[in-house]
């Protein structure tokens, strides 16, 4: 497979970097397609017709460039459209929900886990069956946050502002004497040094967007090494549907590099 293909990574906004810049580090070699549809985050308050739709804008606007792997990179999406995804696609398809799960349940200690999320990704309970399945008699919390998102997409990770709503929303994990919190967003990690202060260090922040990068390099890491190991800087394209500075600002900051940005209406990507 040439150079050429690349690795797509979709998702609701700014939170998918989080996984690119992982990709990034883990596959330095390899080209990444990154689409934020910042236009219309955060998802987890839409319905799952919606998300469908919105999801499979993506999909199809990605697939206009040979890949060899789709991340979704939503949470959200994932819950709701990665099994349809997987058969609708000739290629590996990796979602987000299944791999942080699984670290969870490597990591707990006192077997009490948290999840933090989406309003759909916690109603949908993916994490939650995702975990039972490997282990029964867990405890799971789950809580949805839906003023995390927007802090993200609004460049205010760091502020003031982030750390009052984060103390006051995660209010109810603290009482649930929880050793492992899974940061079921992807735009949550952008929050970790709040969310860690908040929570307390015996607590155990599970990154899925790590992760999903482990699980993607293993499955194509046969064929990445089966090339010439021939040192060439990939050249990475990003994709928004919303405010071309504000995503190249957060993407600059995030992944510390110059990134090229790129605005589409993806609502025209593909026919009605």
């Amino acid at each position: 497979m040439s150079r050429e293909y690349a690795i797509a990574v979709i998702d609701s906004g700014v939170g998918g970097l989080t996984v690119a810049k992982e990709v990034m580090r883990q596959l330095p070699e390899e080209r990444i397609l990154y689409v934020g549809d910042n236009a219309r985050c955060p998802y987890g308050s839409k319905s799952p017709e919606e998300i469908r739709a919105f999801s499979f804008q993506m999909i199809d606007f990605v697939r206009q460039t040979p890949l060899k792997a789709l991340v979704i990179a939503c949470n959200t999406a994932t819950a709701v459209v990665l099994d349809e995804a997987m058969a609708y696609l000739p290629l590996p398809v990796i979602g987000v929900i299944e791999p942080g799960a699984r670290a969870a349940v490597q990591a707990t200690k006192s077997g009490r886990i948290g999840v933090i999320g989406t309003e759909t990704t916690i109603r949908t309970k993916a994490y939650e069956r995702a975990l039972l399945r490997a282990q029964p008699d867990l405890f799971v919390s789950g809580l949805a946050c839906p003023d995390f998102v927007p802090l993200v997409e609004n460049h205010l990770a760091s502020s003031d502002k982030a750390r009052e709503v984060v103390k006051e929303t995660l209010a109810p994990l603290i009482r649930e004497e929880l050793d492992t919190l899974i940061l079921g967003c992807t735009h949550y990690p952008l929050l970790a040094p709040i969310i860690q202060e908040v929570m307390g260090d015996r607590v155990r922040l599970i990154n899925s967007a790590e992760e999903t990068a482990r699980e993607l390099s293993s499955q194509i890491i046969a064929e990445a090494k089966s090339r010439n190991s021939v040192s060439i800087q990939p050249e990475h394209l990003f994709i928004t549907s919303g405010d071309r500075d504000r995503f190249r600002s957060i993407a600059e900051e995030w992944l510390d590099c110059h990134v090229e940005v790129q605005h589409h209406s993806l609502e025209k990507s593909v026919e009605a």
